[in-house]
């Protein structure tokens, strides 16, 4: 195995992007390339990625992709400079869990993103 890059299901792409960027994500690839309303995208920030995309865009292919917003997991996102990248977003975000040293030694927050979707940055200080 070589690498994990969630595809994860969204209403609204346009949305889900400009709430990316201001996490320092930037846009590497989407469809269709040409302005049309996006089906698909991927932001990428260092070595972690982000695919997005439509329901509708693969109801019929895989019907069992269905789920309200948000889902059942934890995106774990490790980083350099916490304190700082903290300050940067926090009010521009939901932070569902302040700052904390863990006891296992990392100091971690966790946000929400646009969709619901749990986001917890950790840097080993």
């Amino acid at each position: 195995m070589e690498s994990l890059s969630p595809n994860i299901f969204v209403k609204d792409i346009n949305e889900t992007i400009a709430f990316y960027k201001q996490l320092g994500f930037q846009l590497v690839m989407s469809v269709p390339e040409d302005g049309s309303p996006l089906v698909w995208a991927m932001v990428m920030s260092g070595n972690v990625n982000f695919m997005f995309q439509t329901f509708a865009s693969l109801g019929d292919e895989l019907p069992t992709v269905n789920r309200k917003d948000g889902g059942s997991l934890l995106f774990y996102i490790k980083l350099k400079n916490i304190l700082s990248f903290f300050d940067a977003i926090k009010d521009k975000v939901t932070v569902v869990k302040e700052l904390e040293k863990t006891f296992y030694g990392a100091t971690e927050f966790s946000i929400l993103d646009n969709n619901n979707y749990l986001l917890t940055f950790a840097e080993d200080i």
